[in-house]
């Protein structure tokens, strides 16, 4: 059975504005979304330190470090830290749902969009190549979960 993803209903994020400080903004455009499976949706607050530089996300009891002076940031590692934090802190809401928000592309082209495991399963016996099959982000550098191919 093919499904096709409809990218209508894509969250446009780029993972380098979520790495500018922009975590809090992009989880608020998705708060109705995410309320239609969960309510009500966690609080997310950023702690951005201009002068060390440093961007931190803080959600519940996690707290998700995008960027300091201590941590390495070549090859676009604070990309891939808030792509995965965003998608983890919306993921770890939704436990209880039989959607999760998986990541589609990566870069400058990510967007997010809510799939159940079966609809995103079906997705990628569909799509011709695994750089475009849904994925949920990890922290294994350089490809953050990203399928090549």
């Amino acid at each position: 059975m093919a499904f096709t993803l409809n990218y209508d209903n894509m969250l446009f994020l780029d993972a380098e504005d979520l790495a500018e400080a922009g975590i809090k903004k992009a989880y608020d455009s998705l708060a109705r979304d995410l309320g239609r499976h969960i309510s009500p949706p966690a609080e997310v607050r950023e702690v951005v330190d201009s002068d060390a530089p440093s961007y931190v996300v803080r959600c519940g009891d996690q707290e998700y470090l995008i960027y300091s002076p201590e941590v390495p940031n070549d090859e676009g590692q604070s990309w891939g830290r808030a792509a995965y934090a965003f998608f983890k802190i919306v993921n770890d809401q939704l436990t209880k749902s039989e959607y999760r928000l998986y990541a589609i592309n990566g870069g400058n082209e990510l967007g997010g969009m809510f799939l159940t495991k079966s609809e995103c399963e079906t997705a990628r016996r569909s799509l011709p190549g695994k750089g475009n099959w849904p994925y949920l982000p990890t922290l294994d550098h350089p490809w953050y979960g990203q399928y090549r191919g």
